[in-house]
């Protein structure tokens, strides 16, 4: 989706750095034209990964645990 000149115009450093940060091109849409922002580097598989958050539970724990709340019966 493009965004106007204006909006670029309110927002231009962090619109760059996004671009920077994402590689994904920046569309601009003047008088019906696209002009694109995009970064000459281009990202590996690996700048994209995102980190994401485990949780870990021990054995102890998942034994112990009372499942009577979370247990559905099958129908």
């Amino acid at each position: 989706m493009a965004i106007t000149p204006t909006k670029l115009r309110q927002n231009l450093f962090a619109l760059l750095d996004e671009v920077l940060e994402t590689g994904k091109p920046l569309d601009i849409n003047r008088n019906g034209q696209i002009l694109h922002i995009i970064t000459d580097k281009k990202l590996s598989k690996l700048d994209k990964i995102v980190a994401k958050k485990v949780s870990v539970a021990s054995d102890e724990e998942l034994i112990n645990t009372n499942w009577d709340k979370e247990w559905k019966p099958f129908i």
